[in-house]
């Protein structure tokens, strides 16, 4: 694999949580811990984007929001990243394509808070992306039914399984909702607070 590019082994599942990260926050930490502990994953990376086509306002610069995450998401079976940059990939789609082909043997399962499914249909070539790798939803607030009512779960609604499956072993398209206790940090809040410096 590249140098500078996290070390995953033939056979294990990796977890991808992507997004600005403009700031990290205690939500991201708890929706990474509860995916490591209900979804059968052996590591979680986090891919801080570079940027978010689907938002006009650009995030604070790439190297204050990996510290930040670094600092914050503290845990062994985490690793904080900066792939897309590297890869130089703009959509989820090549992202995850180009890392199955660094990767070959390793399983991936993309992560989401249940307020990106209610939108998921607006993100480019999403319906490939159900097509390359399983779906983790995470529950968050006031995103559940809109969650399950979304384009994306009703096209796909014969593709979801139940908790207790393993969701990395099914083949693709496959996802998957998790009820979990709420943590309702939000990154925008935080900006709108002057929380978080630019």
């Amino acid at each position: 694999m590249p140098a500078g590019f996290p070390v995953a082994r033939r056979g294990m599942v990796i977890g991808l949580l992507g997004g600005s990260f403009d700031p990290a926050h205690e939500g991201h930490v708890h929706v990474t811990r509860e995916a490591l502990k209900r979804m059968g994953i052996d590591r979680v990376w986090w891919l801080v984007s570079p940027g978010n086509p689907l938002k006009a306002r650009q995030p604070a610069p790439m190297a204050d929001r990996l510290a930040h995450a670094r600092a914050l998401m503290r845990h062994p079976r985490v690793v904080v990243t900066d792939l897309e940059a590297r890869l130089g990939t703009v959509y989820t789609a090549d992202t995850v394509k180009r890392l199955q082909a660094i990767y070959p043997g390793v399983a991936f399962v993309w992560l989401m808070g249940a307020d990106n499914l209610v939108q998921f249909h607006k993100w480019g070539r999403w319906r490939e992306i159900m097509a390359l790798v399983a779906v983790g939803v995470l529950a968050r607030p006031g995103s559940g039914l809109k969650a399950r009512l979304s384009v994306a779960a009703q096209i796909f609604r014969g593709n979801r399984v139940h908790r207790g499956e393993n969701l990395a072993r099914r083949k693709a398209p496959a996802w998957v909702f998790v009820n979990l206790p709420m943590h309702d940090a939000s990154s925008t809040e935080i900006r709108a607070r002057g929380g978080w410096r630019r």
